[in-house]
């Protein structure tokens, strides 16, 4: 695996494989689609939407930890993650969502360092999140009406990826991707700890501040302590 470069700024960047995209049934079939590459600070970064990847690439990403688990669902039905679906349908839900090896639409990017699945970032439309219009704090579902609002919700970043900066390259990745899907506005939900504080990592997955800022959002509202929601108008 090529080196990965900790500091900020653009970096030159040479195209990954295109992985082959995986159809039903298990077999695997190479589709004439190129990786996009993002600008940021992990050399050899390239991304495809979740639908243009592999679901063995998929389920490399969400092999360990907590994401194994939930399968970014937590947002995707409107109850109780736990208490209402069992891993089984977790995991077949994320398999229809994805949609791998179709022509979409996905749930989300996935991410390649050097063309080894890298990490994940859950992005579209905002509808598409029943749990962001069955939650109380209505802080999640500002301006109801607003057409063409997408919601960027998670990050994953898989083991050995970790602490390279990659969170900053999916979240250029995801802006990039709902503004290719005819995105009006992208929203995000961050966390900003306190100075010297730590987040969990059920809080950490809905990304720092520090990321959004740097891939252009601006904060719209904050209505917690740490909680803030953040907006990007892509046109």
């Amino acid at each position: 695996m090529a080196s990965r470069s900790s500091e900020g700024g653009p970096v030159a960047r040479r195209a990954s494989p295109v992985p082959p995209a995986c159809v039903p049934g298990g077999a695997q079939q190479a589709m004439d689609r190129e990786p996009r590459p993002s600008l940021g600070r992990v050399p050899d970064f390239t991304w495809l939407p979740a639908n243009e990847a592999t679901r063995d690439d998929v389920d490399a990403v969400f092999a360990g930890g907590g994401a194994r688990k939930c399968r970014c669902q937590a947002m995707k039905v409107p109850g109780w993650i736990w208490r209402d679906t069992t891993q089984e349908e977790r995991e077949a839900a994320q398999v229809e969502q994805t949609a791998c090896g179709t022509d979409g639409p996905t749930s989300g990017v996935v991410g390649y360092v050097d063309g080894e699945p890298a990490g994940w970032v859950a992005v579209e439309p905002r509808e598409e999140y029943p749990r962001l219009w069955a939650r109380k704090q209505p802080w999640m579902r500002m301006d109801p009406d607003l057409p063409g609002v997408w919601s960027l919700t998670c990050f994953v970043v898989r083991s050995g990826f970790r602490q390279e900066g990659l969170t900053y390259e999916l979240a250029h990745a995801a802006v990039d991707h709902a503004r290719r899907g005819g995105a009006r506005l992208l929203e995000g939900y961050p966390i900003e700890p306190a100075p010297g504080k730590q987040v969990i990592w059920d809080e950490a997955s809905v990304g720092l501040l520090q990321v959004f800022l740097e891939a252009g959002f601006e904060v719209h509202a904050s209505p917690t302590l740490r909680r803030r929601v953040v907006r990007h108008h892509l046109g």
